[in-house]
């Protein structure tokens, strides 16, 4: 990361490796001052993207994590009624404040705070379809009025917007308009090598190389319904380390798959594949041209 007083630049973290057409669309964002909305499959590092953002730009990092019943409001503040009535009932506060009931919500308090926050919003297509656009006029704004107390909130640091979504249903054109988008595309053999040594460091070469034959294979069976991701692939790896597995022994055989796949029907099919006498790739040639080492 680099930065004067003007202008932040993201160069990705130690233990987040990123690919150059994302850390151009981060800065980009960031010099545009518009969200950077960030799709991909689950497990390509979305999320994460923003917690290093924070780590490497030296900011603070507000969450919002999305919900199915959550309302773009809740997000500015929430207005406690609730307790509000039970102190007027049993004397616990002074109910004509009606200030000390107002809950900032994660963007209020981006908006509140003296330093610039890198806001996390996660999951936005969780969210009802009106989410998005009721969204619109505070993030193009950065000001808000809380209502009960007529007191306007306005952003004294515009903060690094970072929306991801897992594609779960569309989102309006005049919300995608106003954001920086890019599609984290999955990461290719070279790359996962990159991302595995960060977690497991000076890992024998040979053993990698079975580990990551067998995964690519595994993703490209066109039976699964939910491919392994990258985090999947690093919990297998943890646990072939443990279990004392060598790289002969991953030749034929995929031990621990419970740690790749998360559902029945997918270890279902891979069960037919074996009882029907298919045999594991050991080499990245029987994986096709697509996978050039």
């Amino acid at each position: 990361m680099s930065k004067n007083s003007d202008f932040y630049r993201f160069t990705g973290t130690a233990d987040y490796i990123t690919s150059e057409p994302l850390v151009d669309a981060v800065n980009c964002a960031i010099a545009l001052e518009r969200p950077l909305l960030v799709r991909g499959e689950p497990g390509t590092g979305k999320t994460l993207l923003a917690h290093h953002m924070a780590e490497a730009l030296g900011m603070p990092i507000e969450r919002w994590h999305v919900k199915s019943t959550s309302k773009a409001a809740d997000g500015l503040y929430v207005y406690d009624t609730v307790q509000r009535l039970n102190d007027s009932r049993f004397g616990g506060g002074d109910v004509s404040d009606i200030s000390a009931y107002i809950k900032l919500g994660p963007l209020g308090r981006c908006f509140a705070a003296e330093d610039r926050h890198v806001l996390l919003i996660d999951e936005i297509d969780k969210a009802d379809v009106e989410f998005p656009n009721d969204l619109l006029h505070e993030l193009d704004e950065m000001r808000f009025t809380v209502i009960e107390t007529n007191e306007e909130i306005a952003a004294k640091q515009r903060p690094i917007v970072i929306i991801t979504s897992n594609n779960e249903k569309e989102l309006p054109d005049a919300f995608l308009r106003r954001c920086i988008f890019h599609y984290i595309e999955f990461p290719n053999s070279a790359l996962m090598k990159e991302i595995v040594d960060v977690h497991h460091k000076n890992l024998d070469a040979t053993l990698l190389d079975q580990v990551l034959i067998k995964f690519y294979w595994l993703r490209e069976q066109p039976d699964l319904r939910k491919k392994p991701s990258t985090s999947e692939l690093i919990d297998w790896i943890s646990a072939l380390l443990r279990g004392g597995i060598s790289n002969e022994q991953l030749e034929n055989h995929l031990p621990f798959v419970g740690s790749l796949l998360k559902t029945e029907q997918d270890t279902e099919a891979l069960k037919r594949y074996d009882g029907q006498g298919g045999n594991y790739p050991s080499d990245w040639s029987e994986l096709g041209p697509r996978y050039n080492q």
